[in-house]
């Protein structure tokens, strides 16, 4: 046999059959647990009352799941983060870095804490909890209104994008044109519609009665069919681009007869009666199924995942594409190996429900009785009125003494107590929530250790801990890779992310890895809150220590991993917006601050080298300074000692010439006069150094 293409025929039939098979397969195995658990959790159970007795019933389904409950979230939420996206290639990182940043950003802005609560309650009372993504694209329009309009005014507004004529009417009047000459001139007056298209992430909590499979999925991944089923308004299909006429005739999901209305009115407790079909058309409700299924479409033999959009009860096909990925999230708290739908808590505890009820309504009666029994009276010989009236103090007469004779009832409730308190302790082992772990009962602690009390909270968190890990592993994962790969998918252009602090930071999305690892940012099994907190405290004090012995570029921690750990810190002591203590921090940040301490580093550096050249400089012309000063003392020195040699010299020579003007002409000299003027101060009025060089310094 070859593959060949499927005619709209075969389409419509595989299409009806699926979805007839999804929904046989949830209606008859799993709606009808699920709609107990919401009766139980409401406060109801199937043992039955007794005329005259107590009708009070132990709600143990709904105070369990709304004491687990608290503890779940927090697990999720005490963190700004609640995943981050781990990268496959290095080059992804910083990339890695901003889808963490983008994705959490908008799961608190499509108010994911609501959506996350509601399917963890789903998951904790019906088995499965589900979230749907998606990007949604609408169509906004808007009416415009202008009058007495020109040709040319008239084209631009009609020939504009997005403009669809709602009104037009033309008038002419009478106007002197350029030449002087009287014309008609049109005037238009128009009413249009503005149409602008837009598109945002979507995510939502689907009810678990509008969610169906088929009987063979083990998981979300491998299931042949996928239906989401619900009901929507004429008006809404149209929205879609479906034709009004196409759709205003199609059923309903109360034509079809479905346990969907059953557990609706058991969640709600109310049936939604109005119905306004016949004055608007456009607000009737219209079932609506969309089918995920593998399909060979095109007969070439490998089958490829289609959405389908089916109306009314029938299934009729409306719109068939071509799909890429499943936009359910699957959350659950104890899933079954091999099977789709797992085991919710109210499945584990709705059985010790009905016995803790029989229990209490036993020992209430038994109390009642107690302090109220019956009584035996003597036929005729007492006013029955008397007896009957329970006032105190009240008079009863009697025609005989001893008439009346009370019916003791022994008080055995002390001893049923002990069998409530077993019943109790079985359902705290099954969830793991007991009243020692919600501080409800201190004096069970009072006479254990710390290390016994530790063990003791530790043991009662273990069942907690596997339905958050449980949690993470599935839905959360799940539900944060649809986001990151619808936000890569949608993204048409480079884009600003508004960080914290009020800071903007430029992404483009489509550079992004859409096979990017999630991992959960919550650390489960592995002790609890003060074993974390001691384990931060620990780690930030090493941090200093390598910063503080190696410096902040020592390759294993930076300022980044130091502003982590106290905004882990913070959150773990219940203050999860660490940015109001401290700024933010990332790599990018870290390398800039580095780069600017560098750069003031260099300037501070360059300008010391400059003064230690200048002061150098300096220190040279002092020391030729000095060098020249002593040089010009030295040749000083010379030449006065070469003055007083000539000096002597001359006096020898006086002495000689002196000794021959004797002889020859016998004339005396005054020598003594002479010798007594060379005597004189030769520089009264300088130093021998300015002597020598004329002042100058």
């Amino acid at each position: 046999m070859e593959a060949k293409p499927l005619t709209e025929q075969d389409i419509q039939s595989i299409a009806q059959s699926a979805v007839e098979n999804c929904v046989s397969f949830v209606e008859s195995e799993i709606a009808p647990s699920r709609i107990k658990a919401q009766r139980y959790y409401e406060g109801e159970v199937d043992i039955g009352e007794e005329e005259g007795r107590s009708t009070v019933v132990a709600t143990k389904v709904r105070d369990s799941i709304r004491n687990m409950k608290p503890s779940l979230m927090r697990v999720f939420l005490q963190s700004d983060r609640a995943v981050e996206f781990v990268p496959n290639k290095p080059d992804q990182i910083r990339f890695a870095e901003q889808a963490t940043k983008y994705v959490n950003y908008k799961f608190e802005e499509l108010n994911g804490y609501t959506v996350l609560a509601d399917a963890i309650h789903d998951a904790m009372l019906k088995k499965t909890g589900i979230v749907k993504a998606y990007y949604d694209t609408t169509e906004e329009g808007e009416i415009y209104t202008f009058n007495n309009l020109n040709d040319m005014e008239f084209t631009a507004i009609v020939n504009d994008d997005g403009i669809e004529v709602v009104e037009h009417t033309t008038t002419y009047e009478m106007e002197i044109d350029q030449m002087g000459m009287e014309v008609e001139s049109p005037r238009h007056d128009l009413k249009v519609m503005k149409t602008s298209e837009m598109g945002d992430l979507k995510i939502e909590s689907v009810p678990p009665e509008e969610f169906y499979v088929d009987a063979s999925a083990r998981s979300i991944d491998d299931a042949y069919a996928v239906c989401h089923r619900t009901d929507m308004r004429v008006g809404d299909l149209v929205e879609m681009g479906f034709h009004f006429e196409q759709v205003v005739e199609l059923g309903n999901m109360d034509d079809s007869g479905s346990f969907a209305d059953l557990e609706d009115f058991e969640r709600t407790g109310y049936v939604d009666t109005f119905d306004d079909d016949e004055q608007d058309l456009s607000m009737r409700k219209v079932m609506v199924t969309e089918l995920y299924i593998k399909m060979d479409i095109e007969g070439v033999g490998i089958p490829q995942l289609h959405r389908l959009v089916l109306g009314g009860d029938s299934y009729e096909v409306l719109d068939i594409e071509q799909y890429g990925h499943l936009p359910f999230a699957v959350f659950e708290v104890e899933p079954e190996p091999h099977t789709f739908y797992g085991t919710s808590v109210a499945d584990l505890i709705m059985n010790d429900q009905d016995s803790a009820t029989a229990l209490l309504r036993g020992v209430l009666d038994n109390i009642a009785l107690t302090n109220n029994p019956r009584t035996e009276i003597l036929d005729g010989a007492v006013n029955i009125d008397d007896v009957l009236n329970n006032e105190i103090g009240g008079v009863v007469r009697v025609k005989q003494q001893g008439s009346i004779q009370p019916l003791a009832v022994p008080f055995v409730a002390g001893q049923t107590l002990s069998a409530i308190q077993y019943y109790d302790q079985e359902i705290e082992n099954k969830v793991g929530i007991s009243k020692a772990s919600l501080g409800l009962n201190p004096d069970a602690l009072q006479a254990k250790t710390a290390t016994a009390v530790q063990a003791t909270l530790q043991g009662a968190a273990s069942q907690i801990e596997i339905m958050a890990r449980n949690l993470a592993q599935g839905g959360v994962s799940q539900l944060f890779k649809l986001m990151l790969k619808l936000v890569i998918e949608n993204c048409e252009e480079a884009t600003v992310m508004r960080v914290t602090g009020g800071q903007y930071e430029p992404i483009d999305p489509r550079s992004w890895d859409k096979k990017m690892d999630v991992k959960v940012n919550v650390g489960l099994g592995t002790g609890k809150e003060e074993q974390k907190q001691a384990a931060l405290a620990q780690t930030l004090q090493m941090q200093m220590q390598i910063v503080q012995g190696y410096g902040l570029q020592n390759g294993i921690v930076g300022l980044t991993q130091i502003r982590n750990t106290l905004g882990d810190m913070l959150a773990m002591n219940g203050l999860p917006n660490s940015n109001r203590y401290f700024n933010p921090m990332d790599e990018q940040t870290e390398a800039q601050i580095m780069q600017q301490q560098q750069e003031q580093q260099g300037e501070e550096q360059g300008m010391t080298e400059q003064e230690a050249y200048l002061q150098a400089e300096q220190a040279k012309a002092q020391a030729k300074a000095q060098t020249d000063m002593a040089k010009l003392q030295i040749d000083a020195q010379k030449s006065l000692a070469e003055d007083d040699r000539k000096r002597d010299q001359m006096d020898q020579d006086l002495l000689v010439d002196a000794a021959k003007i004797l002889g020859q002409y016998g004339t005396n000299v005054d020598v003594a006069q002479i010798k007594s003027d060379q005597a004189a101060p030769r520089y009264p009025q300088q130093s021998p150094v300015d002597a020598v060089t004329g002042g100058r310094f």
